[in-house]
C-alpha cells in the first residue's frame, strides 16, 4: 500500500514539474525529457491531457468577438457586386473597390469571395438505360499533329453501340463531311446493321444550330441517315458530356490504352494497329462497367436485332465548286490542283474521296489528281498546258530547257521566280547562255544557287558572282558551226620564229640604244 502511494505521488510530481516546465519556464518538449529523465512521448502525453483541460475551461468561456476586416466597409458593395455578376472574378471586384478607396490586396478579397459567391446546388444525374439495338453514340477526338511529316491534326472517328459496347475506331486526318459520311459507311459496315437512332455531339456535320427551343440538322446528312435505313437523329445538348458517356469514355479509353507510347509511320500504320488493337483488345475485354465482354454481348444479343442497311447508294464525296484561276489551278482543302488552261476563269465543281480529286465542268470530267493530304501542295498534270506554250511566250519556261538544261531544278526554279518579275525571259536566257558557255555549267549554278539565297534574280548578279567573288577567268569552248566537215577541221599552230629572219638588226635594238645612234 505504502509503495502504490510512493508510486502515486512520484508520477504526480512528474506531471507538475512537467507542467511548470512547459507553462511557467516554457521549455520544449525536448528539453523537459532531457531534464526529468522521462521519455519525449510521456511528455507529450502528459501535455496533451492538461491542454485538453484547458481547452475544456478554455470552451466554457464566452467566445470571443469576430476580428474586424479591412474590407467590413465594402461588404455592402461586394455582395451587391456577386448577386448581379455571380461570374465576376476578384481582380474585376478589386478595380471597382478601388475607386471606393479600398487599399486591401486581392489576396483577403478571394478569401470573402468563396464565402459569398452563392454555391451550385450539385446536380443529379439518371442512368440511362438502352435496349439492344436501339443506339449508337458518335463522336470526334482530336489527337493534335501526331503523323510525321503531316502537317494535319490526327482525330478519330469513334462509334460505341450504347447496349454491348461494342466499339469502332478510325483515324484521319479530316473532319469534313465527306470524310465524315465515308467513316459512318465504314462504322455500319463493320456492325452489320443500322440502330434506331444515332446520338452525336454538336459536330457541324450534323447540326447547323442548337438553341434551347430547336435544333437544325444538316441537311445532307438528314438524307445519309434517310438512305442508310431511317435511323433517328438525336444531338446532344452543348456541354452535356453525360449525354454520350458511351462514347466518352471509350474515347478516354482509346487515349489511356492505345495512344501512350504508340509509334507508325503513316495513317496507314497507325489506322492498321488500331484494327489490331480494337479487335484483339478493346472489345474483347471484360468492360470495367457492365463486367462483360463487349464482343461476346454484341454477338449473342444485339447484331440480330440490329436493322439491315440499305442497298442504295448514297454519294459521300467531298463536293465544292471552285472557280479556275489565271494559272488554271482549282484550290480544294487548301492544296491546288491543276485542270486545261482553256478552262481559266470558269467554275468547275470538285469532288474528291479518300483517294482521288476529280474536277467537273457540268458533267464532262476534266481533270483527275491523286489526293494531296498535306498543306500548300501544287499538283499539275502536264497535258493541261499543252498549246499554252505557243501563244504565251513569256510563261514558256519550258523552252529555256534545252539550252539551259545543264542548270537542272535550280535553274528551272530560277526561271519561275524570274517569270513572276518584269524582266525579260529571252535576254535573261541570252546571258545565262553566255555565262555558261565562258564560266561552266556547274559553276553558274552554284553561282545561281548563290544569287537566289539573297533573295535577286538577275543574270548581272550571276555574273558578278562569277567574275568578282570567285575571281573566275572565262574560258570558253571551242566555237562548234554545226557543219561536221567544218567542225573536224584542226589547224596546227603557227611557228611564229620564221619571222625572225626578216627583221633587221636594227630593229632588234632596244629604244636606248637605238636613241643613242
Amino acid at each position: 500500500m505504502i509503495r502504490d502511494e510512493t508510486r502515486s505521488d512520484r508520477a504526480s510530481a512528474q506531471i507538475a514539474e512537467t507542467l511548470r516546465l512547459s507553462l511557467v519556464e516554457g521549455l520544449s518538449i525536448r528539453a523537459i525529457a532531457k531534464k526529468i529523465h522521462l521519455s519525449r512521448r510521456r511528455i507529450r502525453k502528459i501535455l496533451g491531457r492538461a491542454l485538453t483541460a484547458k481547452d475544456k475551461a478554455r470552451s466554457a468561456s464566452p467566445p470571443a468577438a469576430p476580428r474586424s476586416s479591412i474590407l467590413d466597409p465594402y461588404l455592402p458593395t461586394i455582395r451587391k457586386l456577386v448577386d448581379d455578376t455571380p461570374e465576376l472574378r476578384a481582380p474585376a471586384v478589386l478595380e471597382r473597390l478601388r475607386a471606393l478607396g479600398y487599399q486591401g490586396g486581392v489576396s483577403v478579397l478571394r478569401d470573402r469571395l468563396r464565402t459569398l459567391r452563392p454555391r451550385s446546388p450539385r446536380e443529379a444525374f439518371l442512368t440511362l438505360d438502352f435496349k439492344p439495338g436501339a443506339a449508337v453514340q458518335v463522336d470526334w477526338a482530336d489527337f493534335g499533329f501526331a503523323l510525321p511529316g503531316c502537317p494535319r491534326r490526327v482525330s478519330a472517328f469513334v462509334m460505341a453501340l450504347c447496349y454491348s459496347r461494342y466499339l469502332y475506331i478510325e483515324f484521319t486526318v479530316s473532319q469534313a463531311m465527306g470524310t465524315f459520311l465515308r467513316c459512318m459507311d465504314r462504322g455500319l459496315g463493320f456492325f452489320g446493321g443500322v440502330t434506331t437512332v444515332d446520338i452525336f455531339d454538336n459536330m457541324k456535320t450534323v447540326v447547323l444550330s442548337h438553341t434551347p427551343r430547336a435544333t437544325v440538322f444538316n441537311p445532307r446528312f438528314l438524307e445519309y441517315a434517310q438512305a442508310r435505313g431511317h435511323f433517328g437523329v438525336i444531338a446532344c445538348n452543348p456541354g452535356r458530356g453525360n449525354e454520350k458517356g458511351r462514347v466518352e469514355r471509350p474515347i478516354g479509353f482509346v487515349r489511356e490504352r492505345f495512344w501512350p507510347g504508340r509509334r507508325f509511320q503513316d495513317l496507314l500504320d497507325l489506322n492498321v494497329q488500331a484494327t489490331r488493337w480494337r479487335d484483339d483488345f478493346a472489345n474483347n475485354r471484360v468492360h470495367d462497367e457492365t463486367g462483360k465482354v463487349p464482343a461476346l454481348v454484341f454477338a449473342h444479343q444485339e447484331r440480330r436485332l440490329l436493322r439491315p442497311i440499305p442497298e442504295s447508294l448514297f454519294d459521300t464525296d467531298d463536293i465544292e465548286s471552285q472557280g479556275v484561276t489565271k494559272t488554271f489551278r482549282v484550290t480544294f482543302d487548301r492544296n491546288r490542283y491543276s485542270v486545261p488552261w482553256r478552262l481559266v476563269g470558269q467554275t468547275v465543281v470538285v469532288r474528291a474521296n479518300d483517294r482521288e480529286v476529280t474536277a467537273f465542268l457540268g458533267p464532262k470530267q476534266v481533270a483527275s489528281h491523286t489526293r494531296s493530304w498535306h498543306i500548300g501542295d501544287d499538283i499539275e498534270h502536264p497535258s493541261h498546258k499543252d498549246g499554252l506554250l505557243s501563244i504565251k511566250p513569256r510563261a514558256a519556261t519550258e523552252l529555256l530547257v534545252e539550252a539551259l538544261d545543264c542548270l537542272g531544278e535550280i535553274g528551272k526554279r530560277y526561271f519561275h521566280v524570274l517569270a513572276a518579275g518584269g524582266r525579260s525571259l529571252h535576254r535573261e536566257t541570252v546571258r545565262l547562255t553566255f555565262l555558261v558557255e565562258i564560266f561552266g555549267p556547274s559553276e553558274t549554278r552554284d553561282a545561281l544557287s548563290e544569287v537566289m539565297s539573297t533573295g535577286h534574280v538577275g543574270a548581272e548578279y550571276v555574273e558578278y558572282v562569277l567574275r568578282h567573288k570567285k575571281g573566275l577567268v572565262p574560258s570558253p569552248p571551242p566555237l562548234r558551226l554545226g557543219d561536221p566537215a567544218l567542225d573536224g577541221i584542226v589547224l596546227r599552230e603557227p611557228d611564229l620564229s620564221i619571222y625572225d629572219q626578216h627583221v633587221s638588226p636594227q630593229m632588234t635594238l632596244d629604244p636606248e640604244t637605238a636613241r643613242r645612234k
